[in-house]
């Protein structure tokens, strides 16, 4: 299939971003390269990048068919996913359902603890500072948003959160918690960006209790793929699959 990419943009740590000839849009590479302790640990395992993007847009189109503003627009071929050109906002926004990961380490949680309502945390998206905690305070003092516009990610984060937990659940999957990135689009609105896949959330195996996420890959344990593929193998229908070419 023809990929319509032009110039990098920007490059993560596990995605690179081009420009397209539609001066609007960009083209999003998923890289197999995984990372963990801000960044500190680094692998490459075959096909991470293709589950992640057909997570990713399974997840942004089931969040598009509910009212939610995504950047999507078309997953041409695995690995490579079309998107709107968003001016990102720097805020690593974390919704937690449960208390797990480094929650635990700063606060004296209990571990799968629940949280009713969820725990919206908002960090500073920033290598050099290491993604601190921020407040309210600080992200008006830095200039990182107006006070509308957080109540409208919260807004947003909420009715994210409750369509992706009840499709999950149905499928058998617990989803203790997950991080999302905004930005603005052309016309200056708020939209959902980056990625929503096993590399930025937790799911666990409702039955079997097993890890189906990057902890997986933080903790030094084995099945990193083969969960990462489970996980696409749950949520994505038949049709998905098909088109795909999915052998599972």
């Amino acid at each position: 299939m023809n990929i319509d990419k032009g110039n990098l943009l920007y490059r993560g740590k596990a995605k690179d971003v081009y420009q397209t000839s539609n001066p609007n849009q960009v083209l999003v590479k998923f890289r197999d390269d995984i990372t963990a302790g801000d960044g500190e640990k680094k692998e490459v395992m075959g096909l991470k990048g293709y589950y992640n993007s057909i997570i990713s847009a399974k997840f942004f189109q089931l969040l598009e068919e509910v009212g939610v503003k995504t950047q999507y627009i078309d997953l041409p071929e695995p690995g490579y996913m079309l998107c709107h050109k968003l001016d990102m906002i720097p805020l690593e926004v974390i919704t937690r359902n449960l208390a797990a990961g480094s929650l635990l380490r700063r606060f004296p949680f209990q571990d799968g603890q629940t949280f009713h309502p969820p725990i919206i945390q908002m960090d500073y998206k920033n290598d050099e500072y290491h993604d601190p905690m921020l407040n309210d305070d600080i992200i008006l003092a830095l200039g990182l948003a107006t006070a509308d516009d957080l109540e409208e990610i919260r807004q947003i984060t909420l009715k994210i959160n409750r369509t992706l937990k009840t499709f999950l659940e149905d499928r058998g999957l617990i989803f203790p918690d997950f991080k999302i990135e905004y930005g603005r689009d052309v016309d200056g609105n708020i939209v959902l960006g980056d990625e929503i896949s096993p590399d930025t959330c937790r799911f666990w195996d409702r039955e079997t209790c097993d890890v189906l996420d990057k902890d997986l890959f933080r903790k030094g344990e084995s099945g990193v793929i083969e969960a990462y593929q489970k996980v696409a193998n749950i949520i994505l229908d038949d049709e998905d699959k098909k088109k795909w070419k999915l052998d599972f």
